[in-house]
């Protein structure tokens, strides 16, 4: 298939290169032009532009950071819906929110393109290994149609329901994550601060009812202080922010969350923007006053 990838970052670089050794035609653009390079080396085509991108294919995958960045590489000056034609598709596998979303396919169908939403789980490592959790809204035989190339790129393809219901899942699936993630590095804390070796605390819990990729994970990351980015800090963040904005919209309460967002924009907000978010350890370090080893 004629397939546009636009934003190559640790995880859409990964994901393009699956889609290209699966033998189909890649057109791909990023911010970065040296990002673009490892594709074009695969047999992918230089654009300069979204537009050129979707000029060239049938299918645009788009994986940027937020949703502004979304919102320009689709409908900005230079953007897909510019030169997309009538029956292509747009597959924006960033996480951003679903009113956007909504919007966005709004827009697109205007001009008579169909859209997903299909934010994936899984970070730096299961893109590489294609092995994404991918979670899908628009219109099901739109998904039948895209389902095949999902499958290159993940392991757990999911179709939800209507335009932004993949989004609604990836929210749901930050507030798992960052919570469990808070709950491990609190459950490591308090064995280390009682003199307790926390490695074999974790060997011991990953044993039991207590266990989860959180805890295998980034409980391995947290103990090792290795916060080399899988999943940067600034962008669990962002996804926090998008649930947290989505919950306000309802009404509706998501206090163990609330409490995680405000520790995330601490890490932040104190320079380790860039760092993994298991380092959402050290927040919790320096408020009891122990900031050894701490980045």
């Amino acid at each position: 298939m004629n397939l546009g990838f636009v934003g190559l970052g640790i995880m859409g670089r990964p994901m393009a290169l699956h889609l290209l050794a699966a033998g189909h035609a890649v057109a791909c653009c990023s911010r970065r032009a040296v990002s673009m390079q490892p594709l074009v080396a695969a047999g992918a085509t230089a654009c300069t532009s979204p537009a050129d991108v979707a000029r060239q294919a049938d299918i645009v995958f788009t994986m940027v950071p937020d949703t502004p960045d979304v919102e320009q590489v689709i409908l900005g000056a230079d953007g897909i819906a510019q030169t997309a034609r009538a029956g292509s598709v747009v597959v924006d596998m960033s996480t951003i929110t679903p009113q956007a979303t909504r919007t966005i396919a709004a827009a697109l169908a205007e001009r008579g393109v169909d859209m997903l939403d299909a934010p994936c789980s899984g970070g730096e490592a299961g893109a590489i290994a294609a092995k994404l959790s991918i979670m899908v809204g628009g219109r099901r035989d739109v998904f039948d149609r895209v389902q095949p190339l999902f499958e290159c790129l993940g392991t757990t393809i999911t179709y939800i329901g209507d335009s932004g219901a993949g989004q609604v899942a990836k929210a749901c699936n930050q507030i798992v994550g960052a919570v469990t993630m808070e709950a491990v590095a609190e459950g490591l804390n308090l064995a280390r601060r009682n003199g307790v070796d926390p490695a074999r605390v974790r060997d011991a819990l990953l044993g039991g009812f207590a266990r989860s990729r959180m805890l295998e994970l980034a409980g391995a990351r947290m103990i090792v202080r290795d916060f080399t980015p899988g999943f940067r800090a600034k962008l669990h963040a962002k996804d926090l922010d998008i649930a947290m904005r989505t919950a306000y919209q309802l009404g509706l309460a998501l206090p163990q969350a609330a409490l995680v967002a405000q520790h995330l924009n601490a890490l932040v907000g104190g320079g380790g923007g860039e760092l993994d978010s298991s380092a959402i350890i050290t927040v919790l370090e320096r408020m009891a006053g122990d900031l050894v080893d701490s980045p």
